[in-house]
């Protein structure tokens, strides 16, 4: 009996025959990021990871969205007590450690305005095209809240100046004035977001996808686990069953045949 997939409530998805998954995040008017839609992210994920039909996959929001995301839905916060506050906490952990762990190469098209826990979320993806029309925040501090995002954008490497001003002031950024930031790989017109995070995503949906997953596996360690020395030898071990896996012969002999390569994933 075939299993069935998740119904996903907030998320919805269209893959191309590139092999090129468009998820949408749609949840008017702002995509506040409820106890429901975490569980939808970890659901996501599954859906994703259950199959191998989506090779990349970009994340975005309707054009009419008011917001990519506006962050941490409030009205989950009344009535939070000290507990009830780490329970959520412990919800929102395993949603963004799953979402961030996904085997595939994700690609957040942020075609819209980004605030606090919605901008945190454009982090976990593997990198990021901004409209120049939006604006990102974290106003945590105008709540009386921690802006517990900080480290996310430390992995990043962005200057720790502008993530502390960032946080001090909870004052909105345009996407131009965090250029030198490095956190956009581009920064385009709003109608031109998704169309060219699917042209990228496109361009890696064509590699061999056993390459893709591990290159996601071993990216992920050495931004979050360990000395880029330790990453680069323990992804020795990976990089040596690949070699010998019929998509690496292939993806040789086509660049010494001066062809394009027909992977075939195994």
């Amino acid at each position: 009996m075939a299993e069935t997939k998740k119904v996903l409530r907030f998320f919805k998805m269209e893959t191309d025959q590139y092999g090129v998954t468009l998820i949408t995040f749609n949840r008017p008017p702002v995509n506040a990021l409820s106890r429901e839609v975490y569980l939808d992210l970890c659901d996501l994920v599954e859906v994703i990871e259950s199959d191998d039909i989506t090779r990349a996959a970009v994340l975005t929001s309707p054009p009419e969205a008011r917001a990519w995301s506006g962050g941490a839905d409030l009205n989950d916060f009344v009535g939070l007590d000290y507990d009830s506050r780490l329970e959520r906490y412990a919800l929102v952990n395993k949603s963004f450690e799953r979402f961030f762990n996904l085997n595939r190469p994700i690609i957040a098209a942020v075609n819209n305005h980004a605030v606090g826990a919605g901008f945190v979320l454009s982090t976990l993806c593997d990198f990021r095209i901004a409209s120049a029309e939006a604006f990102f925040s974290l106003p945590e501090i105008d709540r009386g809240v921690l802006a517990n995002g900080g480290g996310f954008f430390f992995r990043l490497r962005m200057p720790q100046g502008m993530i502390r001003e960032m946080i001090y002031t909870g004052r909105r950024y345009s996407a131009e004035e965090l250029r030198l930031t490095g956190i956009f790989n581009q920064i385009v017109p709003k109608q031109d977001v998704v169309p060219k995070a699917m042209e990228i995503a496109r361009s890696m949906a064509a590699k061999s996808l056993p390459a893709l997953k591990a290159n996601k596996a071993a990216i992920n360690v050495g931004e979050t686990q360990t000395s880029w020395l330790e990453t680069y030898k323990m992804g020795q071990t990976t990089s040596a069953r690949l070699t010998v896996s019929a998509d690496a012969k292939e993806g040789i002999r086509a660049f010494l045949d001066k062809r394009e390569p027909v992977y075939l994933d195994k």
